[in-house]
C-alpha cells in the first residue's frame, strides 16, 4: 500500500534508492563503486580505497537484537562518519530513518533506512561519509569547487 502525494505521485517513488545513492556517490571526486570485502554481493563506494558508504544487510543476531521493535526494511545504507563524536551528534538529531544497532557500537558509522530518509539528508550523509575518508588534498579542492 503506498500513500499518494497529489493525484500522480507515488510517495515511494519519492524515496532514495540504492540508485540514488550511486549517483550521489559517483559525483563525489575520486569515488569507485565495488562489490564488499572478499565480494560480499553487496554495493559499496570508495574514495581512494576507503569505503566510505555500503549497502548493510541484517544478519540473524541483528534481527534478534531487534526484539519486538520494528525491523528497519530494506534498503539499508551504512555511511562511515569522522570519528564517534560525529556520530553521536547525528544519533543526537533524532533524523527519521538515521541509526545504530549494538553491532556498530564503538565503529564510526550509522545506518540509513532508505526508505525512511529524505534526498537532502542522504546527500548531506553520503557527502559526510566521503568527507570523513577522502585524502585531505582531495576534500579541499572538493569544498574549494564548492564554493565557486
Amino acid at each position: 500500500m503506498s500513500r499518494t502525494l497529489g493525484a500522480d505521485r507515488d510517495y515511494r517513488a519519492t524515496m532514495p534508492a540504492l540508485e540514488n545513492v550511486s549517483s550521489l556517490a559517483l559525483a563525489l571526486p575520486g569515488t569507485t563503486e565495488g562489490l564488499g570485502r572478499a565480494g560480499k554481493p553487496w554495493l559499496s563506494w570508495y574514495v581512494d580505497g576507503r569505503c566510505f558508504a555500503w549497502e548493510r544487510t541484517f544478519s540473524k543476531a541483528d534481527v534478534r537484537r531487534f526484539g519486538d521493535a520494528r525491523i528497519p526494511g530494506d534498503p539499508i545504507l551504512a555511511v562511515a562518519t569522522a570519528g564517534l563524536e560525529d556520530k553521536e551528534a547525528v544519533l543526537a538529531q533524532g533524523r527519521r530513518g538515521v541509526f545504530s544497532i549494538p553491532h556498530l557500537d564503538g565503529y564510526p558509522a550509522l545506518l540509513v533506512e532508505l526508505s525512511r530518509v529524505g534526498p537532502r539528508v542522504l546527500a548531506e550523509l553520503v557527502e559526510d561519509a566521503w568527507l570523513a575518508k577522502a585524502p585531505p588534498a582531495l576534500v579541499a579542492e572538493h569544498l574549494s569547487s564548492r564554493q565557486r
